[in-house]
């Protein structure tokens, strides 16, 4: 048996914990370069978060892939918050409350995380689909009914029954007192 070795689907191997941890970190120097570059969080960012999104899906072990499925929405949802506390003219106006100025930079950001959720539930979907794959090929290459058979028989079509003869005859029962055996009758019927 031959197994090749494992494709970039198959090599998450950081626990969702780590993989959490580095995705914060990852958007909070984003959003350090954009504020450093433009003030305001723009395109910069928007691109960073697709692409922190999409490394999380891919670096994560399977046993956690839930957790990477739902990153984006929350991650984003913590980057707006932190950068309303921050620095609040880089999401909103300056004017703007914190739940304002938060709901602003959500709706300014939504193609972002729109992009970001997609990319990152299709890689989760791929590498489910590849890991079972693989599996199922694995399960196959060690099943002792795997013997190659020579035959015409994948040519052939799907064997069937025929049988012939009268259709099943329904039988009744009649049960009558006069053809009783005589330990049977009560002393009522003589």
């Amino acid at each position: 048996m031959r197994v090749s070795a494992p494709t970039l689907w198959e090599e998450g191997t950081m626990s969702g914990k780590r993989v959490t941890k580095l995705a914060v970190i990852a958007s909070a120097l984003a959003i350090g370069i954009d504020l450093l570059i433009t003030q305001r969080l723009g395109v910069v960012f928007d691109v960073a978060f697709v692409v922190v999104s999409i490394g999380a899906a891919l670096a994560v072990t399977p046993k956690d892939q839930f957790r990477v499925g739902v990153l984006p929405p929350l991650l984003m949802l913590g980057v707006m918050a932190f950068t309303a506390v921050v620095y609040r003219a880089g999401i909103a106006l300056t004017q703007d409350g914190f739940v304002q100025a938060v709901v602003s930079g959500l709706a300014n950001h939504s193609g972002a995380l729109f992009a970001a959720c997609v990319n990152a539930l299709v890689v989760l979907a791929i590498r489910q689909r590849v890991r079972k794959m693989r599996s199922d090929r694995v399960t196959r290459a060690r099943s002792p009914y795997n013997v190659k058979v020579h035959s015409k028989r994948d040519a052939s079509p799907a064997p069937y029954l025929i049988t012939s003869g009268a259709p099943e005859e329904k039988s009744t029962m009649v049960v009558d007192s006069a053809l009783a055996s005589p330990e049977s009758k009560t002393a009522s019927s003589f």
